[in-house]
């Protein structure tokens, strides 16, 4: 039903609207509503529920801290590019002290990662059509690269897009 597309085709496209999870290990409650802050500079949010979820690679052996998750739906006041957009992420969670350097046999410490789900791309409408185009859900492409959605994400999407039509 929905479109599933490669990030990497999609680059120069200009989005309108994104679902994106968001993700801490390390001092969630700090950096997730930092990051909250400066996604609410880019257009209109609608947040899901968060969620603490235990990290799925921890083992008995190697134990890991749980992760805060909660997906967000952003209607952007300014059509960007994918490409421009996933730089805009990268950047906010550099500003989150993310370090994407670990030494071996150590516990990955994660500030704040920010993964897009799916996307709106802009579209031309005809007054005919606005209503309708607007409420589908064929609208949205799903990035390849991060489906089968985590259970987390899948619920977080559903409560956000599914429950809103």
């Amino acid at each position: 039903m929905l479109t599933q597309c490669s990030p990497e085709t999609l680059q120069v496209q200009p989005v309108v609207e994104v679902i994106v999870a968001l993700g801490s290990n390390y001092q969630a409650e700090k950096y997730l509503p930092l990051a909250l802050e400066c996604l609410v500079t880019l257009g209109q949010i609608r947040l899901s529920t968060a969620f603490q979820n235990p990290d799925f690679t921890a083992t008995l052996e190697q134990p890991k801290p749980d992760y805060t998750n909660q997906c967000v739906h952003l209607a952007l006041t300014t059509p960007v590019s994918l490409q421009q957009l996933q730089q805009t992420f990268r950047t906010l969670e550099g500003d989150c002290h993310r370090c994407r350097q670990t030494k071996p046999n150590q516990v990955r410490q994660v500030t704040m990662d920010i993964d897009i789900l799916m996307i709106k791309l802009v579209t031309i409408e005809n007054s005919l059509s606005k209503e309708s185009i607007s409420k589908s859900m064929s609208d949205w492409i799903v990035m390849a690269d991060r489906y089968p959605f985590k259970a987390h994400e899948e619920a977080g999407v559903r409560e956000l897009i599914l429950t809103k039509l």
